[in-house]
Formats: C-alpha cells, structure tokens, sequence
C-alpha cells in the first residue's frame, strides 16, 4: 500500500473507533439514568425491577397518609382503583399539591418486601389549574377572555396596566417571580 493509503485507512479507522466509543457511552448514560413508568397493576404483579430506579403512579387511597410522629416520614398507598394497591414510604416535604384521592407519580426504588421507597414525590394538578396570584381574575375559566384593568385587584392592576391594558407578559413574569420567591422561603 502506499502512504497515503495507509495514512487515510488510519484516519478512518481512528474515526470509526472514536464514533463507536461516543455511542458506547452514550447508551451506558442513557440506560444509567432512564427512569421507566410503571402503574399500580405492574408494581404488584411483579413486572417492575425490584431495586432498580423507576417511577410508579397512582392514585392516593382515601385514609392511607400516615404520617411519622417524629420526623418528615410518611406512608401511603397507592392504587388504580382496579385492585392493585401498593404501599409507598418517603422521607421529606410532600409537595403541597398532595392530598388524598389525588394523582401521584413517584420516583425511587421497588424493595423487596413489595413497599417502594420514594425519593422523590410529584402531584400533578388538573387542567383547571389557576396560580394563587390570577384566582381572582374575573373570566379567566372562558375561552377567549381579555385580561383587563377592571378583571384583576386593583394593587394588581396598577403594577401591571399600560393604559387601562394589561401587560401580560409582565403580569406572568411577576406571577412566577412571586411563586419563586414562596418556594424559597418555605412558604408553600
């Protein structure tokens, strides 16, 4: 073979081994960090890894909330309304969503002993959902509905109105801030 030959089968052969060890570690990551959904009906029939990180879901069993004398512990049970309930323990602040009859979606491990142990602990809202700040807003449920300087408080209405309108970019930006600011200072 000639040198150039030889040069270029070396350059080729050096990007085709660096691109399969790119993908190699990326498919490690990947299969390392995924986290699969399972419901109440798999976590009981044994579908779900046991000791492995997935989520789970359901729906939180009418007077299941137990909560520890001592400390941030709680343990409830979820359910799909279908037979299949499963017991789950965390350890930390429920997010302020969470109530009973609520939907859940947890993140942690599956023990043996058929209990899941929750890291993390999500409550989704409905659709209907409005932030504490825009409650009072009057319409704000109706398709189509203008935000005016009349439909808000006034405090809010003077912080945020250009000539009798709204700015809503700046009314959502101030909503979120305000939100931001709660989660920090504990307040939720």
């Amino acid at each position: 073979m000639r040198a150039v030959r030889k040069q270029r089968l070396a350059v080729a052969l050096f990007v085709f081994i660096g691109a399969s060890a790119t993908v190699a570690l990326v498919m490690l990551a990947l299969q390392e960090n995924i986290n699969l959904f399972y419901e109440p009906a798999k976590v009981v029939g044994g579908e779900a890894p046991l000791d492995t990180p997935i989520r789970a879901g359901g729906m939180v069993v009418d007077g299941s909330v137990l909560h520890d004398d001592t400390g941030l512990g709680v343990r409830f049970t979820l359910t799909d309304y279908r037979g299949h309930d499963f017991d789950v323990v965390y350890n930390g602040i429920l997010p302020s969503l969470f109530h009973e009859g609520q939907g859940i979606l947890v993140a942690g491990r599956l023990a043996p002993d058929g209990v899941f142990r929750a890291r993390e602990v999500l409550a989704k809202h409905d659709e209907n959902y409005v932030p504490p700040e825009l409650e009072n807003i009057v319409g704000h449920d109706q398709p189509g509905a203008e935000i005016t300087a009349a439909t808000l408080p006034e405090n809010i209405a003077k912080e945020h109105s250009l000539n009798g309108r709204i700015e809503v970019e700046s009314l959502v930006n101030s909503a979120a801030e305000n939100i931001a600011e709660r989660a920090e200072g504990g307040s939720f």
